[in-house]
């Protein structure tokens, strides 16, 4: 396993998207060609499957030196009023495109902290959008919680408005690692939480842990795998630190490089991880995921339902998802497109009444093609191919697959490929081998996280 990683322990994307962020043809993309996606998707697939909404909430009272996201560090709530006032102008914008009322099958609020809103303000923002929508009768509704700052009203207003899902950002229990990412969050914060969880009623609890942090070790990441069991969330996102403090804004220079482990350390503690969380009941759901059996996420994998986009994995799709907020990245199908991603700029847009998506990409038919092949391979773990779906670069991708089936990574049939479970902890590698626009123009520089 060590000269595997050696070897394909390279920098490379998550894949929420495809084309990747990196890829996205800007130049040829306008707030009008999203509009005019937008349409065509909603028409297609609204009163069929409805539509997703994800909600950034970017606030945060301190900033988490391992943190990737576009967030507002405030100690200062007076913000979240004119924020939430800015979402929703920005929600009348899309139903002024829309040409009946949204039903609405997922939403998701994210951040950020998004329980860094008071109850009170998280609760008129939902009834704004709910107010001009409908809501589908099989619908999932989830939102992350800080576990220093969720309050049992905040579970209760949630649940009172549909919430059934709830996600706490656990990382790690070491008090060494917790003070070098600046996130002090003692086990009974956690505990007293996820307890309040299932007192309100809420089905889906879900924990988030992070390896690779800095000054990890397996001794420490499996104390905090045992302590996260004695609570049994529903779900357990296992996640790799994403270490790119290259990336203009990301707060990831409070620790030396030199105090994380390296690649085969990393690994390590993910297939150590891996095999205590199976041998406790966990089912591994794609990449960096885990579930109970009786978890909707992993029912979804048996009934092929299984969706990933740019919320992560998701237990259903829908064509068209509406990011709404500051840095809110939105998917049509056909093209994606993201928001400006400062909060002073976003609400100078709205209120000058336009649409605030500043960046994006229409996918051409090619892209279509391989973002299909793409999705297969980190939602099931496969894909296939015909005369409809094949590609040009199909022979080169092969020659790197054969290379890969050589090292078991995959299995190789007619006309289609398996990830293996030796595999599993290489499918952003694997995923790799159909990115055309990766293939075509290689990065200059580095701007991925390393995929191990």
């Amino acid at each position: 396993m060590n000269s595997l990683i050696d070897k394909y322990n390279i920098p490379g994307p998550r894949y929420t998207s495809y084309p990747t962020v990196p890829y996205w043809d800007n130049d040829s993309f306008t707030p009008e060609k999203w509009k005019q996606s937008v349409i065509k998707s909603y028409n297609e697939s609204n009163s069929k499957e409805g539509i997703s909404i994800y909600i950034h909430l970017p606030f945060c009272e301190q900033l988490c030196t391992f943190c990737a996201c576009h967030k507002r560090i405030t100690k200062q709530h007076s913000v979240e009023r004119p924020y939430i006032e800015s979402v929703l102008k920005e929600w009348d914008l899309y139903l002024e495109i829309f040409s009946e009322k949204p039903k609405i099958k997922e939403l998701h609020l994210g951040g950020g902290t998004p329980t860094f809103f008071s109850p009170e303000n998280l609760k008129f923002l939902l009834e704004g959008i709910f107010t001009k929508s409908q809501i589908m009768d099989e619908y999932e509704f989830s939102f992350e919680g800080h576990p220093n700052n969720t309050t049992k009203e905040h579970l209760k207003t949630l649940y009172d408005l549909g919430f059934r899902r709830v996600s706490f950002g656990v990382q790690d229990y070491d008090e060494k690692v917790q003070k070098a990412i600046n996130r002090i969050q003692p086990y009974e914060s956690v505990e007293r939480v996820t307890n309040w969880a299932r007192e309100v009623g809420y089905t889906s609890i879900s924990h988030d842990l992070v390896f690779g942090l800095p000054f990890h070790s397996w001794e420490k990441m499996e104390k905090t795998i045992r302590r996260t069991m004695s609570l049994k969330p529903d779900r357990i996102a296992f996640y790799s630190y994403a270490h790119v403090p290259w990336i203009k804004g990301v707060g990831q220079r409070g620790f030396d490089e030199n105090d994380l482990p390296s690649g085969e350390e990393k690994r390590k503690l993910y297939e150590n991880g891996k095999q205590l969380l199976q041998k406790l009941g966990y089912k591994e759901i794609g990449m960096d995921h885990f579930s109970l059996e009786h978890d909707e996420l992993y029912q979804s994998i048996l009934n092929k339902k299984i969706h990933r986009n740019f919320m992560g994995y998701t237990s259903g799709k829908t064509q068209l998802m509406v990011g709404l907020g500051m840095s809110a990245i939105s998917d049509s199908w056909y093209a994606f497109a993201q928001n400006e991603k400062t909060v002073e700029g976003y609400q100078k847009m709205i209120n000058e009444r336009v649409l605030p998506v500043v960046k994006g990409h229409i996918l051409t038919n090619e892209d279509l093609i391989i973002r299909r092949h793409i999705l297969n391979l980190m939602c099931q773990l496969e894909t296939s191919w015909d005369s409809q779906t094949i590609f040009p670069e199909i022979e080169i991708a092969m020659e790197k697959l054969k290379e890969m089936q050589s090292d078991g990574l995959v299995e190789i049939l007619e006309n289609k490929i398996k990830i293996t479970d030796k595999g599993r902890a290489f499918t952003r590698n694997v995923a790799m081998t159909f990115d055309l626009r990766m293939l075509r123009k290689i990065p200059e520089t580095r701007i991925f996280s390393m995929t191990v």
